[in-house]
């Protein structure tokens, strides 16, 4: 297309009283350097670089008032010349975890970008730390976005022809907020999760460079190259939460996600169903196989004794009271939050042991103190 019918059809021209006048859309895309500065001089993007020694004061500095794609250009060739590599073996492969994605860095910088506040005179300021960057933006959340809700609040632009423009040109893959992106990308790398800070009139994002579980890292790679299906957000940050905490309830996994309680619920079962988690008690917590690819099977072994341990002096307290004479494999799923099937498992141990003995069949089957 010839220039100007492409400016029209990206909405950043448009034909007012007979005359093509630029959007302040436009302004942004295509505005020259004098232009920007003179019109919409807020429109501006500091770089500062911070040196290992010295991270009170920055080594370098860039002022750019420029359209917003050579901005993110300019940044991101800053972003990856500093950028250090891990390898990471997975199998007979080798992965290559960057210090700094640059599609994180990018999806972070062109929500900036997007949501920024332009009737704000501040400026959007890259901080790049060796073991962090920091975007800080100009004006708070929109209305209903919280920090609590980032990642599954329906989208909702400040800035709707730059989001739709950065779609349309394939920079964003939908005009969207995208922290769902950045999120999926840090947490499979095994990086901490981006943490966002809200203020009156700012909002900070933190992306972080280290790599906290290459163990983790492995396991996704090669559970999804074996499935030749990628797992969803909600899934890989339970399994990234299971991994550090060993078990999640369904409430934990609901605030963690970010997600209805029913579709916490789904989540969980999908990797339920997938045997990398099961159910112990009201809880969830990875399987044996889970174990041996991100922990220690000692850990997992150990895990599940301390379980037995809890559950059997529960039901020996409950039976030595003086006023229980048995208990029923009902009852200790009660007592102990345990599914019918955990409760007979635990009953059958304590059998083995001398601990109880049964009376009766099926239904009417009891335990007492032997």
């Amino acid at each position: 297309m010839k220039d100007m019918a492409f400016l029209k059809d990206l909405g950043l021209v448009r034909e007012e009283d007979g005359q093509d006048r630029l959007t302040i859309a436009g302004l942004l895309f295509v505005g020259k350097e004098q232009a920007i500065n003179r019109i919409l001089p807020q429109a501006e993007v500091i770089y500062l670089h911070y040196a290992q020694d010295n991270q009170e004061e920055y080594n370098a500095r860039i002022d750019m008032k420029q359209p917003l794609i050579t901005v993110l250009d300019r940044l991101s060739e800053r972003i990856q010349n500093d950028n250090k590599i891990m390898n990471v073996q997975v199998g007979m492969f080798r992965m290559e975890v960057e210090d700094f994605s640059v599609r994180v860095f990018q999806e972070a910088v062109l929500n900036a970008l997007a949501h920024r506040d332009y009737q704000s005179m501040g400026s959007v300021c890259v901080k790049h730390y060796p073991d962090r960057i920091v975007i800080e933006n100009p004006g708070g959340f929109p209305d209903g976005i919280t920090e609590k809700n980032i990642i599954t609040h329906p989208s909702a632009p400040r800035n709707k022809l730059v989001a739709e423009t950065l779609q349309r040109l394939k920079y964003v893959q939908r005009t969207g907020q995208g922290v769902d992106i950045i999120f999926k990308e840090m947490v499979s790398m095994g990086k901490p999760f981006p943490q966002y800070r809200v203020f009156n009139d700012a909002v900070t994002l933190t992306i972080m460079s280290a790599t906290e579980d290459e163990a983790f890292v492995r396991f996704v790679v090669k559970e999804q190259d074996e499935r030749q299906k990628n797992f969803s957000l909600s899934e890989l940050m339970i399994l990234r939460f299971l991994s550090e905490h060993k078990r999640i309830r369904l409430s934990e996994a609901q605030e963690l996600t970010q997600l209805s309680f029913e579709d916490a619920r789904k989540s969980c079962n999908a990797l339920l169903k997938m045997g990398l988690v099961e159910v112990v008690g009201k809880d969830y917590m990875l399987t044996a196989k889970a174990y041996e690819a991100l922990k220690e099977d000692i850990s997992y072994a150990q895990d599940r004794v301390v379980r037995y341990i809890k559950a059997k002096e529960m039901i020996l307290e409950y039976l030595s009271n003086g006023k229980n004479a048995f208990i029923t494999n009902e009852k200790i799923q009660e007592l102990c939050g345990y599914t019918r099937q955990q409760a007979r498992m635990t009953t059958d141990k304590m059998r083995l042991e001398g601990l109880i003995q049964l009376e009766g069949k099926g239904r009417g089957a009891k335990y007492l103190l032997k």
